[in-house]
């Protein structure tokens, strides 16, 4: 039988991973692998399970929301051992399952498993940490960490965009200057993304053409700071008709780059904390992992 490591956070979302816990296990059973589960109990629990036990597994499944799957796969790339991920995603946003269009069906999800078939992607390096599909910092990112655990259980989405809401009077213009290997950009910022998804926080997409999520490059997301009413209204018309010329908004594919800032700001990996930096470099690790998918 096939050997299955399983790793689920049973606080994720509205907690219904952990409902249909036994269901799950069921499937792969029938599917003839032979599960070992493990329940998180904190931050970095499963990036050390996943880095601690994958060599065992022919497969890996995380069972969890997006800040699981972060850590999940990072242990997985850190582990140095090419076995392939499966996501069932349970959590309060999902951003990345959104990109890939994967079943927000828990059971569903299984069985795409089961069926699917392993693609390469992507990830991100940011200093020492990994990110699966985006790192940000600016209006919105802050809701991500500090939504209360039990207002995303009750209120799932509605609850990144009330606390954001909440956070909007503390917005603040920030001054950063950004190398790539073509390109410099400084400016005054309210929000960026070195992202490699469509879907950022539930709040801003991006058009699918705009990204590959597997040709070795970042797409990176700035929107200057609105100084004028004007420059606000344009600003928010290319947002939401997915159109990028605005001079207010710059859309870059790039490998890797160079962040420096005059202080050091937050910044947020695949909705988890990243504490501030001054000076940080981010990495695209092209190929990096493999994730099963019904697509």
């Amino acid at each position: 039988m096939k050997r299955l490591l399983l790793i689920m956070n049973p606080n994720a979302g509205q907690k219904n991973g952990k409902r249909y816990l036994a269901d799950i296990l069921e499937i792969f059973r029938r599917a003839d692998y032979m599960p070992t589960a493990f329940m998180t109990v904190g931050t970095g629990d499963a990036f050390t399970l996943a880095k601690e036990h994958a060599a065992d597994a022919q497969l890996v499944v995380c069972v969890g929301g997006d800040g699981t799957f972060n850590e999940v796969t990072a242990g997985v790339v850190e582990s140095g051992v090419d076995v392939p991920i499966g996501y069932i995603p349970c959590g309060s946003t999902n951003d990345f399952a959104t990109s890939l269009k994967l079943s927000k069906n828990i059971l569903q999800a299984a069985r795409d498993i089961v069926d699917g078939t392993p693609k390469t992607y992507d990830i991100g390096q940011f200093g020492k940490r990994y990110f699966s599909y985006v790192a940000s910092f600016g209006a919105f990112t802050r809701a991500s960490y500090a939504t209360p655990q039990n207002l995303k259980n009750a209120l799932g989405h509605l609850a990144y965009i009330l606390e954001g809401i909440k956070d909007l009077p503390n917005i603040r213009p920030i001054h950063m200057r950004i190398e790539t290997a073509d390109r410099v950009f400084e400016d005054d910022y309210i929000f960026g993304a070195i992202c490699n998804s469509t879907s950022l926080g539930g709040v801003l997409t991006l058009s699918p053409d705009a990204v590959n999520m597997n040709d070795g490059l970042f797409e990176l997301l700035l929107i200057k700071y609105p100084y004028t009413a004007a420059e606000l209204n344009d600003c928010i018309r290319c947002l939401q008709e997915k159109k990028y010329d605005s001079p207010t908004i710059t859309l870059h594919s790039t490998d890797r780059l160079t962040i420096h800032c005059s202080t050091a700001v937050d910044w947020t990996l695949d909705g988890e904390y990243e504490c501030g930096h001054a000076l940080v470099e981010a990495v695209n690790r092209h190929n990096a992992f493999r994730l099963i998918t019904n697509q």
